[in-house]
């Protein structure tokens, strides 16, 4: 009976998720510097705040926030603070960037509470998924699907966007494409500074 919708919802989901964003700098970034098991624990923590999101829709949260300019500019900027953080932290690894003998060593690899962390406040903070999910919420899904239906639909999105990341991660991790991103130069790791930061000035100065 909700086939048409479910799958309204997992197309729209799918553009979604593989457009780049924050989540995809911050897996890309663990992968290559950190390291496989970094990077899925973080592509855990982007999954789960999935999670976070559906839970305020349901709830009603996030129509308060589109009512509320105040409400939700605070958040955007505190998404973006939050962002040009991560966009300067990648640019200074990116200084002491070092190879021995051939080899680019990896950065001492988060413990999977912090990798979970990172992945989970940078899809969390996102205003970007917040309107996304806004527009899945009140679009997409009609207000008389039951609540268990949509429950559903929020589990298949987390999990769906856990395992694109993960998946990226592993191809990303795999040494030789790691080493090859890496021998790219130090220029890969300001690159994805960059974009980061410029991520958070558009969210300051433009909104989304």
């Amino acid at each position: 009976m909700y086939w048409a919708e479910f799958f309204t919802i997992v197309i729209a989901h799918l553009f979604a998720v593989t457009s780049p964003g924050p989540d995809f700098a911050v897996v890309m970034r663990q992968s290559v510097r950190c390291g496989t098991r970094s990077a899925i624990w973080t592509s855990l923590g982007v999954g789960s705040a999935i999670l976070l999101h559906v839970a305020y829709c349901l709830l009603g949260v996030a129509f308060l926030l589109s009512q509320s300019p105040t409400l939700f500019n605070a958040m955007k900027l505190l998404a973006a603070v939050y962002l040009f953080y991560l966009g300067v932290q990648s640019i200074r690894a990116s200084l002491v960037q070092r190879l021995i003998e051939g080899e680019t060593t990896l950065e001492p690899a988060l413990s999977a509470v912090r990798a979970f962390g990172l992945g989970f406040v940078t899809n969390g903070l996102n205003p970007k998924a917040t309107l996304f999910f806004l527009a899945l919420f009140t679009v997409v899904i009609d207000p008389n699907t039951p609540t268990t239906i949509q429950m559903i639909y929020g589990l298949y999105l987390a999990g769906a966007t856990f395992l694109w990341f993960a998946f990226l991660s592993l191809i990303l991790g795999i040494p030789r494409v790691r080493v090859f991103i890496l021998r790219m130069g130090s220029w890969l790791e300001r690159a994805m500074g960059a974009i980061l930061i410029l991520i958070s000035i558009q969210l300051a100065l433009n909104g989304v």
